[in-house]
C-alpha cells in the first residue's frame, strides 16, 4: 500500500498487543461488560462522563451552537482522552460530510509500488489532509468504466466529499461525469481538458523546451524520446512539443512509445539504439524508464554519456543512486499534491476554486549527459 493512504476495503483486525497499547494510551477507553475487551467509544460515553445530554455532545463535536464554551472544551477534552472518533457514516447522515476524499488510479498496482511520482504526490496530499483529519480513500481501477462506476457509487453512498482526478486522457469521459454529478473534484493535469473542474498543472511544453534546448546546446542533433502512455494528455502535450521544438531548431527527432514500466523502457531503448541512425540522447517520460534505459544501453555496449546522453522526467532519489547519476527535471510533486488537497477542501466547502500552475521544473544536470562524440 502506498504511504499515507488506505484502500477501499477494510483492513485486518489489529492483534491484541495493539489493542493493549491503545488501552494504555487512553485509560478511560470504554470496555464491554464481558471482561475487559475494548469497544469503540461512543457519544453516550462522552455524555455520561461530562454529565450532559448526547445532543450537547453532538453540538460540541460538530462546532454547532447550543453549549457554552466551557462545556464544549470539557467535551472535546473527554473525547480526546477516550480516543473517540466520529463514525463516518453517521456524520454523513447528520451533516452530509464523509470526512474523506477519493483517489482512483487506473494503472497497474505493481507500477504504483515502484514509481516515485505517485508516492510523492500522495504524500503531499496526505500531509495536507492530515491537519484537518480528512482521510484519503485510495484504490485502483481496471479501466475507465470501473473508475466511473466507483465515482457514482462513492457519491451516492456519501463515501467521499470529493475526488482527485489524475492521468487525464484525450477525450476523457470522467470529466463530464463528475460535472454531471456536481461532485467536487480537482484535476491534477492540464486545464486544456479539465472542463469546469479546477486543475493543478505543470507546463509540459515549457519543460520539454528546457530539455531539448539543453541537449541541443551540448551539440546533440538527433534526439530520441521514450514516452509514457500515449492516451494521456500530458504525453500528447510533450510529444507535440517535442516534434515542434526539434523541428524549429533543425534537429532530428525519433520517438518510441512505452508505458512508464521498466520493461517497456528497456524495450523502447533497445529499439531506438538498434536503428540505422541511433539517437545520441534520449529523454524518458519518467525516472523508472530512464533507469531501465541506462541498463539496456550498458548491455548493448553504449557508454553513458560518451555514446548516449540520458535525461529523466520527474527527478527522484533513484536518479542519484544509479551510475552514472541521471540528469533529470526536478519539480516539487509533493507541493502540487498539497495544493490539490487545499483546493479540493475549498471546493468541497462550496467555494469557487480556480486553476493553479506549478513552478517551472528545474533541470538538474548530473553525469548521464555530455557532448556527443564527434
Amino acid at each position: 500500500m502506498l504511504p499515507g493512504a488506505r484502500t477501499a476495503s477494510a483492513g485486518p483486525v489489529p492483534p491484541s498487543g495493539i489493542r493493549a497499547t491503545f488501552a494504555n494510551a487512553w485509560p478511560g477507553t470504554p470496555r464491554d461488560r464481558k471482561g475487559g475487551r475494548l469497544r469503540r467509544p461512543t457519544i453516550a460515553d462522552i455524555a455520561r462522563r461530562a454529565g450532559v445530554t448526547k445532543a450537547a455532545v453532538s453540538f460540541a463535536l460538530n462546532g454547532q451552537p447550543g453549549v457554552s464554551a466551557a462545556t464544549r472544551r470539557r467535551i472535546l477534552a473527554i473525547a480526546e482522552e477516550i480516543g473517540f472518533q466520529p463514525n463516518s457514516a453517521a456524520r454523513a447522515l447528520s451533516d452530509g460530510r464523509a470526512g474523506a476524499f477519493g483517489l482512483i488510479v487506473d494503472r497497474p498496482a505493481k507500477l504504483l509500488g515502484i514509481e516515485p511520482y505517485f508516492m510523492q504526490l500522495i504524500s503531499g496530499i496526505q500531509a495536507e489532509l492530515a491537519a484537518s483529519r480528512v482521510t484519503l480513500l485510495f484504490t485502483v481501477a481496471e479501466d475507465q468504466d470501473a473508475e466511473i462506476a466507483m465515482y457514482r457509487s462513492w457519491w451516492a453512498q456519501r463515501r467521499v466529499d470529493g475526488v482527485f482526478l489524475v492521468d487525464l486522457r484525450v477525450d476523457d469521459r470522467r470529466v463530464p461525469v463528475l460535472e454531471e454529478l456536481a461532485m467536487p473534484a480537482v484535476v491534477i493535469g492540464t486545464p486544456r481538458a479539465s472542463g469546469s473542474l479546477p486543475a493543478v498543472w505543470q507546463d509540459d511544453r515549457a519543460a520539454t523546451e528546457t530539455v531539448v534546448s539543453y541537449l541541443a546546446g551540448l551539440g546533440h542533433r538527433r534526439i530520441g524520446r521514450v514516452t509514457g502512455v500515449p492516451r494521456y494528455w500530458h504525453t500528447k502535450i510533450r510529444t507535440d512539443a517535442f516534434y515542434e521544438i526539434t523541428a524549429s531548431a533543425g534537429l532530428e527527432a525519433v520517438i518510441a512509445e512505452a508505458d512508464y514500466t521498466s520493461e517497456y523502457g528497456a524495450r523502447a531503448t533497445r529499439a531506438l539504439l538498434a536503428g540505422a541512425a541511433p539517437p545520441t540522447a534520449i529523454v524518458y517520460d519518467n525516472d523508472v524508464m530512464a533507469i531501465a534505459g541506462l541498463g539496456e544501453a550498458h548491455r548493448m555496449g553504449a557508454g553513458v554519456p560518451g555514446d548516449l546522453s540520458i535525461v529523466a522526467w520527474d527527478d527522484s532519489v533513484l536518479c542519484e543512486l544509479v551510475h552514472p547519476a541521471l540528469t533529470a527535471l526536478r519539480r516539487d510533486i509533493a507541493a502540487a499534491g498539497a495544493e490539490a488537497a487545499r483546493r479540493l477542501t475549498r471546493a468541497a466547502a462550496g467555494a469557487s476554486v480556480g486553476d493553479w500552475q506549478e513552478a517551472a521544473p528545474v533541470l538538474t544536470v548530473r553525469d548521464s549527459t555530455g557532448k556527443p562524440r564527434d
